[in-house]
C-alpha cells in the first residue's frame, strides 16, 4: 500500500508553472517532543506537485496562495529531479482543498453579535371623532358568532404554515437523514481512514444494494465547513468504485 501523507499551511516559495503541472514549497514544524535518546525534529521542507486542472478548480492564484491556508493529500515521492524539488521531500498531490480562514470567519461571527436587532415601534393611533367611531361600529356585523369563526380561522392559518415550514425538506430516492448532495470529488477523507480496509462482505452488500435500489442505503456524514468525512468510509469507497458523481451526506461533527 502506498505512503500517503497530509499536509496544511501556506505556500512558502512562489508558484512555479510547467507543461502539465504547478509546484509551490510548503514547510511544517516537527513533533515538539521526541522519543527519549532521538533528537528532535525541526521544519520540514516539503516540493508539492499539483495537477493544472486540480489546481485551477481551487481558483488560487500566484499571489493568493502565498497567503490562503490549503490542505493537501498527496503522497511522497523520490523520482522528481532535484532541479524541480528543492525541498526535502517531494509530494505528488491527489487532493488539494482552500481552508476557510479563521480571523475572516470570527471577524463574521463578532460583526453579526455587534449588528443591533431592529425593532419596529408602532405608531400612535390617531383619536377618532365620536361620529366616524358610531358609523363603524354601525356598519360592523352584528352577528358575534361569525366574527369569533373568522378569528378562529385566522388563528389556525399561521399555525398551519409555520407547521410546513418545519417539516425538513425531502431528496427524493435518496436514504433517511439525507441533508444535501455533494460532489464525490469535494469530499475529504482524512488519512486514519485511508490507512484501514472496510470489511469486504459488508462492502460487497452496499455495492449490491445501490445496484438493486441506485442509491446508497445511507448518507455520509462529514463537516459543513470543511468537507472533511466523518463516518461512512465503506459508503464512500462503494461510491468510488461505482463512480457515483453525487453522493449523499448529512452533516454533523461540527466544531
Amino acid at each position: 500500500m502506498p505512503h500517503k501523507i497530509t499536509l496544511t499551511g501556506s505556500a512558502t516559495g512562489p508558484l512555479r508553472e510547467y507543461d502539465r503541472y504547478v509546484a509551490f514549497d510548503m514547510r511544517e514544524k516537527g513533533s515538539p517532543s521526541a522519543p527519549k535518546g532521538l533528537k528532535k525534529s525541526t521544519f520540514i521542507s516539503y516540493t508539492v506537485f499539483v495537477a493544472k486542472k486540480a489546481f485551477n478548480k481551487t481558483g488560487l492564484t500566484k499571489k493568493s496562495i502565498m497567503h490562503e491556508k490549503i490542505l493537501i493529500q498527496g503522497e511522497p515521492t523520490l523520482d522528481i529531479p532535484i532541479d524541480e524539488c528543492p525541498g526535502e521531500v517531494g509530494v505528488i498531490c491527489f487532493q488539494i482543498t482552500v481552508l476557510p480562514n479563521k480571523k475572516d470567519k470570527e471577524k463574521n461571527q463578532s460583526d453579526e453579535k455587534k449588528e443591533p436587532k431592529q425593532e419596529t415601534s408602532a405608531a400612535p393611533e390617531a383619536p377618532q371623532n365620536t361620529e366616524t367611531k358610531k358609523q363603524e361600529e354601525e356598519q360592523a356585523p352584528v352577528s358575534q358568532p361569525v366574527a369569533n369563526e373568522q378569528k378562529k380561522e385566522a388563528e389556525e392559518t399561521p399555525v398551519q404554515e409555520k407547521k410546513a415550514e418545519l417539516k425538513p425538506k425531502t431528496l427524493p430516492n435518496q436514504p433517511k437523514g439525507t441533508q444535501d448532495l455533494l460532489n464525490f470529488d469535494d469530499i475529504i477523507v482524512p488519512e486514519e481512514f485511508l490507512k484501514t480496509r472496510p470489511n469486504p462482505e459488508k462492502t460487497q452488500k452496499v455495492i449490491e444494494f445501490v445496484k438493486r435500489t441506485g442509491r446508497l442505503d445511507e448518507p455520509l456524514t462529514i463537516e459543513k465547513d470543511s468537507k472533511v468525512l466523518k463516518d461512512g468510509y465503506r459508503r464512500y469507497v462503494v461510491a468510488k468504485t461505482l463512480k457515483i458523481e453525487k453522493v449523499p451526506v448529512m452533516y454533523g461533527y461540527q466544531k
